[in-house]
């Protein structure tokens, strides 16, 4: 069991991933919301948890390594979904998510394209604070919409989506820099 946990946390964030956009995409009705809050932040918790046992217990798999970035992803990009379908900010947060999206796909299809050649392109700690940004901001959008006079917290999210948005398009850049001499 204990070589197998990690996985099985991973592959929980995979699951959890579509309930959290269910559960946001609903009209901003606040027991909805806060279990939506509740689970996105028990994924995002584990998004840390699965890969520090992994390393902890020495379980490390090629499983784990394959499937723990595209549980991040497929939670993000949920949640990104559900908030665009309700989100009033308009542009102030369509541009980021896009930048988010276009940068997410695109370093997946790097990464694909290097391991055709047998290259790997580790994860760099910026691109883990990254993720920890981008999941800060989208826990306050969430909430935001169903605390009374959140103003301020829709915007202070907007800001740190914002910034996770640099971030993305930074790590993104840095990642094709790095991979120049293969492409």
């Amino acid at each position: 069991m204990r070589r197998s946990l990690p996985n099985i946390i991973t592959v929980s964030r995979v699951v959890a991933a579509p309930l959290v956009a269910f559960l946001v995409w609903q009209e901003p009705e606040p027991g909805l919301r806060w279990w939506g809050l509740g689970l996105f932040a028990l994924a995002a918790v584990t998004d840390f948890l699965d890969g520090w046992m992994a390393r902890r217990w020495q379980v490390v798999s090629p499983f784990g390594r394959m499937l723990d970035p595209i549980a991040d992803k497929l939670l993000i990009v949920a949640v990104i979904l559900a908030l665009a379908a309700q989100q009033p900010s308009g542009w102030l947060f369509m541009l980021p998510s896009l930048v988010i999206l276009f940068r997410e796909f695109l370093v997946a299809g790097l990464r694909e394209f290097l391991a055709g050649a047998e290259i790997v392109l580790a994860v760099t700690l910026m691109a883990k604070w990254k993720t920890a940004m981008q999941m800060v901001a989208l826990g306050i959008l969430i909430i935001a919409p169903v605390l009374d006079q959140a103003g301020w917290l829709q915007t202070g999210g907007l800001v740190l989506y914002w910034i996770s948005a640099v971030m993305t398009a930074w790590t993104g850049i840095s990642y094709f820099h790095a991979a120049r001499k293969y492409l």
